[in-house]
């Protein structure tokens, strides 16, 4: 028997739950595929939103020749021969078919490239589908010929309708009374993600007595964790274990981190996937505490590439051992994010004429410059005088943490402010 989530797969746009701002009405996505002129696109979003779901929807609607490869097993080789096919069909046809490719963030540069001639003069219309930000995956050269539609988790609402929709509609579920008395755990364990909430559903169902189960939350706790390995048995535990490898290194634990980092290179994790997590954390949760730490990860970054496994898994080691263990500040991470927040609430504010560039005559004569002292004429390279704009002149965006990297950081700029 075909799988839950096979079974209630959607065929059409009012069928499909979730991503309204992609395929509600009157939404961009859903317009460009009913109008029949349907461009090369990426769907970019977590596991179980409706990527794949998406594509078949679109595959249907266009009536176009459809082709469809897994990045994971399939090879330039592949590759080509679609292309090849593709080429016949379009002597027979005016509409290019489209080629689905499924976790297209595991397509190597060469197979990448494979793609790019069919997809620019239009032989192909290419569908790709990632959980990975497509910046960093796809080539520039094939980005820049795509479209990129981003897929977000489910929301609640999302999940009330799917669970709904399962235990009424569903020929096997039907055959179950269902009590639902609470849902927050149905909400906590699939984490918006469909697939998962389904695989929850169908694991519940098998525990019924009589035909009858009363859904409360201690119920699904208790009998996800009788059988942890059945309700995740997609393998989708993706985004649970990076979040308890950052988790652990941000908490300044290194056995927990080592271990997490372990789970992840035996479930056989993309190893960049890994190094590009731990440039980002250490930015947003080491920062000014320890600026080495970018550097490092960075240039663990550049040696995994070079590398490769098994020996990258003992340079990944390295750093997260020395990530967990360096002092933490996240006041960069914050600086930013209030800076942003002050540029979305005051809008474009004049720069203050002394800081403006003037080029030409005219600008000199409107003063722009004119008023501005160069630091380097005075002592300690320093002078007091406006940066900010005329509204935001008292405002302090960034906060020195509590470490002693940062303390250094405060002393001289009390130090400047004192001169």
């Amino acid at each position: 028997m075909k799988p839950l989530a096979e079974r209630l797969r959607p065929k059409t746009f009012d069928d499909y739950v979730g991503q309204e701002h992609l395929v509600g009405k009157d939404a961009p996505l859903r317009k460009i595929v009913e109008s029949g002129n349907i461009p090369s696109i990426i769907l970019w979003g977590p596991p179980g939103v409706g990527k794949t779901t998406l594509v078949n929807i679109i595959a249907n609607l266009s009536e176009k020749d459809f082709y469809n490869l897994s990045a994971i097993n399939s090879g330039v080789k592949d590759v080509r021969e679609v292309i090849e096919k593709a080429k016949k069909s379009n002597l027979f046809s005016k509409s290019n078919p489209i080629l689905f490719i499924d976790e297209i963030h595991r397509f190597s540069k060469s197979q990448q490239d494979s793609l790019l001639g069919s997809v620019e003069d239009g032989t192909l219309t290419l569908i790709g589908a990632t959980t990975e930000n497509p910046s960093f995956e796809v080539i520039s050269p094939l980005l820049s010929r795509c479209q990129i539609y981003i897929l977000k988790h489910l929301e609640e609402k999302d999940l009330d309708k799917l669970i709904d929709r399962a235990i009424n509609e569903d020929e096997e579920l039907k055959k179950i009374k269902f009590t639902i008395k609470e849902r927050d755990a149905l909400y906590r364990f699939s984490g918006g993600d469909a697939r998962k909430l389904y695989n929850i559903l169908e694991l519940l169902s098998s525990t019924a007595i009589n035909n009858e189960i009363t859904i409360t939350n201690q119920f699904v706790v208790d009998k996800l964790q009788e059988n942890i390995n059945i309700y995740d048995k997609s393998g989708e535990q993706h985004y649970d274990i990076i979040s308890a490898f950052i988790k652990s290194v941000r908490g300044s634990n290194p056995d927990a981190a080592v271990y997490w980092l372990a789970r992840m290179l035996d479930a056989g994790e993309d190893i960049k996937f890994i190094a590009r997590r731990l440039i980002i954390l250490a930015s947003e949760d080491i920062g000014l505490a320890n600026p080495n730490a970018l550097l490092l990860a960075n240039a663990c970054f550049d040696a995994i590439s070079k590398i490769g496994m098994p020996e990258a898994r003992i340079i990944l080691s390295e750093i997260t051992i020395y990530l967990a263990t360096s002092p933490k500040s996240n006041s960069a991470y914050l600086a930013i994010d209030k800076a942003l927040a002050l540029v979305k609430e005051t809008g474009n504010l004049p720069v203050p004429l002394h800081l403006r560039n003037a080029p030409t005559q005219l600008m000199k004569n409107l003063n722009y410059g004119k008023d501005y002292k160069y630091p380097h004429d005075f002592p300690n390279n320093f002078i007091e005088q406006q940066y900010l704009p005329d509204k935001l002149n008292s405002e302090t965006i960034y906060e020195a943490g509590q470490n002693r990297k940062e303390k250094t950081i405060t002393d001289y700029l009390n130090f400047l402010k004192n001169i």
